[in-house]
């Protein structure tokens, strides 16, 4: 089963087989997506958390499935859980790309996650990866830019899709990210 959702004219193809970390929700037509005016930002809460928002200076765990509109049926280029490496970064320290902090901590009319949350957000180029393409494709590494990216040294077809999409120069446009996180506790 397919869910269409609207993108500046654009759509997106989410199938099952794409849906969220380990199985946890059955189809992505079960999702009720709201655009956040501030942000641009596509998002639905799979399953809303518990306890207190965190906050920029907070250590993020998270569990993550990215995805690309810039691909039939949304394909899935990298999943954490799928290689057990939770994503790990200090809020607000700009190692993490714009979208998913926004995703994370909320902004305007966008709500905060809570712990246990898991939401699956549509992240405009503006806020995702829109300069790796502008740079050199040696600089597609973690080091120096704001992540996730996958490891190329454990994820190589992961990483090699990534930067076929996201830190190619000769691609005429880069696409949207669909991204599934699943956010964990906080640590200071």
């Amino acid at each position: 089963m397919m869910a269409d959702v609207s993108s500046a004219g654009c759509c997106i193809f989410l199938t099952a087989g794409n849906m969220l970390l380990l199985g946890e929700i059955a189809q992505a037509a079960d999702l009720s997506f709201q655009t956040s005016k501030s942000t641009g930002l596509q998002y639905a809460d799979a399953r809303a958390g518990t306890g207190q928002p965190m906050k920029a200076g907070n250590i993020a765990t998270i569990d993550y499935v990215l995805s690309t509109t810039g691909a039939r049926y949304g394909s899935k280029i990298y999943s954490t859980a799928d290689k057990d490496t939770p994503y790990r970064w200090t809020l607000g320290d700009g190692s993490t790309i714009a979208g998913i902090e926004k995703a994370i901590l909320g902004d305007g009319d966008l709500p905060a996650m809570l712990p246990g949350g898991i939401r699956r957000v549509v992240i405009p180029q503006s806020l995702g990866y829109g300069k790796l393409a502008e740079n050199s494709k040696a600089l597609c590494v973690q080091d120096g830019q704001p992540g996730p990216i996958p490891p190329p040294n454990t994820a190589f077809e992961e990483y090699q899709r990534f930067k076929n999409i996201y830190c190619n120069s000769d691609r005429q446009y880069q696409p949207d990210i669909v991204m599934d996180i699943k956010l964990y506790g906080s640590r200071r």
